[in-house]
């Protein structure tokens, strides 16, 4: 099964409001933060999309995530298939 989590970015400086894009290798310029996937952000939540492997009790395994350890949790919503299931 499929999740989207939504995490608060808490360690993020919400006053830069422009980056240098990723794997940059000094060919790229600065651009504004909503045009990269910089943490860097006024409104700093995560949006990851994760595969569930395991359940045990009120904890859930989860893969790929990122996300630094401690990041809190706002939300999880399943993936929805075309459906609606």
């Amino acid at each position: 099964m499929e999740l989207l989590l939504l995490t608060w970015l808490h360690l993020s400086n919400r006053a830069e409001l422009r980056a240098t894009p990723r794997k940059s290798d000094g060919s790229r310029t600065e651009t504004g933060v909503f045009s990269t996937r910089s943490p860097e952000r006024p409104n700093p939540i995560g949006l990851h999309r994760v595969q569930l492997l395991k359940i045990s009790g009120n904890r859930l395994k989860v893969s790929p995530l990122e996300a630094l350890d401690g990041t809190p949790l706002l939300d999880i919503k399943p993936v929805l298939q075309q459906d609606g299931r």
